[in-house]
């Protein structure tokens, strides 16, 4: 069969055809798994992903790959996975609803040049001295008791480039000293806004209990370094002969040793800024000194000191006689070298035995590692630092073979070798550490954990409908928006301490018992009230979580379902109002707006209801009401012959004050238009207490306020009567009541009293 098409025909076809081309560049859609298209594990870290797409993308870029026809298109789709699996939020979304759950998100249409990919993209991922922090661990880090120098760059600046070669020079140099980091500003913008970065780059040294400090010298690698080392508190102490005895014995019986420098005229002695390096990176485990033979010959002579050399003196050395008393002495001049040789010898963590372990956790914090052998290498040497830098806390630092009692260790639900924080209150009050394995981060974990209320679930301890109320996050170890969430939920729990209990379950550990309760994700976080089960679908933040559970206990927003819709909504009274969001879980913007929404419904009560429909329960309803994306909110006014069934919100802004303004627009209005001679009448001359809101129409503020004075009408009625007074209209009477800028309410009390000026958010307190 054959189609002509006219010219009218025609014309519509080749729009058509445009808007599908369009539409085919903008959505990039793909059947394969993101994680498979970057080559990288459903557990990988977001500098593996960056570091994944960025090998990709030099290899498939279309600038590389001219005569491909096909390059764009392959490109695009790793650009789609790139876009989504670096994103926190989006993440999540994917992992639990796939592509359908990313439909109202745009990324991945657009890329950059190759030239970009390659030299501008990720400067620091390759630098095992430079830490790339991204906003789920940047507090953490920087608030682990360490001191961190950190960049904020973004990858397009030149002055970030040339700095590059210097900062990683200067980090190899700092290396164990300091922490040096890196955060990329054009990935984590939010970040960098709430730091107050506004240019680039930008160096701040952090350290807990200080204010920020940033670096505004030259770019040097010397004179980065002079300055990173004044916040460097240790000393490098000088002995002699009257001090010396005293020093090492107060140093011995505090459990530290002495690394001390011997400088004689023979051979090198390390120099002043070694010295003070070593004192920096062996702070709390060593004391650090140092002792010029020239002038304590006698004292170097019975240490039998002939030469300038480097000696760490342990707890109880014998120091008269070096043969026997254990020191070690260090042929070295490397800072880096004599801290790990020092670092091997100092002492390991108490091994607990199972016969004391109960009664040592009932009584004290305690940090454990969990092993699995005496031999069992999951420790490093640097993680002695563990118990000077949690000292403050009274953390006590320990381990415990899980051989010696294995009953032990799979009633806490421990099968492999990791770490744990006891809260001080029993074996069972305790938290599992899913972390990074490395030092700043078991730091912040035990920190957090030993002074919030989450406790690590099992089968035994999982909340019975009988109990009290539990905030159950159900999460895999190896998922990082999951380690991401768990920050915030032990800052959540510590502001619901005694109203509610928060626990973390392993699916990877107990995959029947997420399985029971159709945990299709994760992080999937729930709230279990006896029968009643809340799923919690915002975002990964203490504030929204606590939010949630507020709402949870005074509900704001009324779930519809198709019954209550009609019975609430359709036949509402005549003078109540309705606001509702049709919604589906997996949509995006849905999500983003529910905080949102709860929030506006909050500050809506009394004055208008709100309510929500899942669409993704009630498809037919949704259909039948004619709803056509998602979210879709709707205001029913009060029922008049002329009203419309329902108004749609078509503003930009989905926040919960732009929502409640536009909403407030409908509400019937309780004030008054005055005339001049309704103005005269009534205000001056009569009988009643007013307050007045003198306007101008063009005037936005005036706009804004509009809703708020009705608000102030409806509080005070009955007290005091409400009128607004257009100053466009009637000019003369805003001159005579020496109105000079809109808005203007003063209030005008009946006796006599004077007209007093408010600003609008005076004259609302005042009432």
């Amino acid at each position: 069969m054959e189609f002509v098409l006219s010219k009218g025909d025609h014309t519509r076809y080749l729009r058509l055809l445009l808007l599908v081309l369009v539409c085919a560049i903008v959505l990039v859609r793909t059947d394969q798994d993101y994680y498979s298209l970057l080559g990288v594990s459903k557990e990988a870290s977001s500098r593996e992903i960056r570091q994944a797409f960025k090998k990709l993308a030099l290899k498939l870029h279309p600038d590389k790959n001219q005569n491909d026809p096909n390059a764009h298109e392959n490109f695009l789709k790793i650009n789609r996975a790139y876009e989504v699996l670096k994103d926190e939020d989006l993440r999540k979304k994917y992992d639990k609803y796939g592509e359908k759950g990313l439909e109202d998100q745009q990324q991945g249409g657009r890329y950059e040049s190759w030239h970009f990919y390659r030299y501008d993209f990720g400067i620091y991922d390759d630098d095992p001295e430079i830490i790339t922090l991204d906003r789920g661990e940047f507090d953490a880090a920087v608030n682990s008791g360490e001191l961190w120098f950190v960049n904020f760059y973004s990858p397009r600046c030149s002055h970030c480039h040339d700095l590059a070669p210097t900062w990683r020079e200067f980090a190899k140099e700092m290396d164990g000293v300091i922490r040096i980091g890196a955060v990329n500003c054009g990935d984590n913008r939010m970040l960098c806004r709430i730091k107050g970065i506004n240019s680039y780059p930008s160096l701040y040294v952090f350290k807990t209990g200080m204010q920020p400090v940033k670096y505004y010298g030259d770019r040097s690698k010397e004179s980065l370094k002079n300055f990173a080392m004044q916040y460097v508190t240790s000393t490098v102490t000088e002995l002699w002969a009257g001090n010396f005895v005293n020093a090492i014995e107060t140093s011995f019986a505090s459990g530290l040793g002495w690394l001390i420098t011997f400088c004689a005229e023979r051979g090198d002695c390390l120099s002043y800024q070694t010295r003070l390096k070593l004192a920096g990176m062996l702070e709390g485990l060593v004391n650090v000194g140092w002792m010029d033979c020239g002038t304590q010959g006698e004292l170097c002579d019975n240490l039998d000191i002939s030469s300038s050399t480097t000696a760490y003196f342990p707890p109880g050395a014998t120091i008269n006689n070096k043969e026997k008393g254990g020191v070690l002495f260090l042929n070295s001049l490397d800072a880096r070298e004599i801290y790990q040789e020092v670092m091997k010898h100092l002492p390991d963590f108490e091994i607990i035995s199972a016969a004391s372990l109960e009664d040592r956790l009932a009584h004290h914090r305690w940090l454990i590692f969990f092993q699995f052998g005496e031999n069992d290498k999951s420790s490093v040497q640097e993680f002695k630092k563990l118990k000077f830098l949690l000292k403050d806390e009274h953390i006590q630092v320990g381990k415990f073979d899980c051989l010696s009692s294995p009953t032990i260790c799979n009633k806490l639900y421990v099968y492999q070798p990791c770490l744990a924080v006891f809260k001080g209150k029993g074996i069972e009050d305790y938290e599992i550490h899913h972390g990074k394995k490395i030092l700043y981060d078991i730091v912040a974990f035990a920190k957090e954990s030993v002074n919030s209320h989450v406790i690590t679930l099992g089968p035994q301890n999982f909340p019975g409908k009988e109990k009290e109320p539990w905030l159950v996050d159900f999460f895999a170890p190896w998922c990082p928006p999951c380690r991401a969430l768990l920050p915030e939920l032990r800052k959540a729990s510590k502001h619901l301490y005694g109203q509610l209990k928060f626990g973390t379950l392993d699916c990877t550990v107990h995959e029947g018992l997420c399985n029971m309760h159709n945990i299709r994700a994760y992080p999937t976080t729930v709230v279990f009230n006896q029968s009643d089960v809340h799923e919690y679908e915002g975002h990964h933040s203490a504030e929204q979580i606590l939010e949630f559970i507020e709402d949870l206990r005074n509900p704001s927003v009324i779930s519809l379902t198709p019954e209550t819709f009609v019975e609430l909504v359709d036949r509402r009274k005549r003078d109540e109002i309705w606001m509702v969001d049709f919604y589906a879980p997996w949509c995006g913007p849905c999500q983003a707006l529910m905080p949102e929404w709860k929030k506006m419904a909050r500050m809506l009560n009394g004055l208008i209801s709100v309510g929500s429909v899942d669409c993704q329960k009630y498809y037919s309803f949704c259909h039948q009401e004619s709803v056509q994306g998602y979210p879709e909110i709707r205001l029913f006014p009060q029922k008049s012959k002329t009203t419309h069934q329902y108004y749609s919100y078509n503003g930009w802004h989905r926040d919960s004050y732009s929502l409640r303004g536009w909403a407030l627009g409908y509400l019937p209005q309780v004030s008054v238009d005055l005339t001049p001679q309704s103005f005269t009448e009534k205000v001056l001359n009569g009988k009643d207490h007013w307050v007045i809101d003198f306007y101008a129409p063009w005037c936005g503020p005036c706009q804004n306020f509009a809703p708020e004075f009705e608000i102030l009408a409806r509080a005070v009625k009955g007290k005091v009567k409400a009128g607004k007074v257009d100053c466009q209209a009637y000019g003369q009477t805003c001159r005579s009541a020496d109105i000079r800028a809109y808005p203007t309410v003063k209030f005008y009390p009946y006796q006599g009293m004077k007209g007093l000026i408010f600003q609008e958010s005076q004259m609302i307190q005042f009432f």
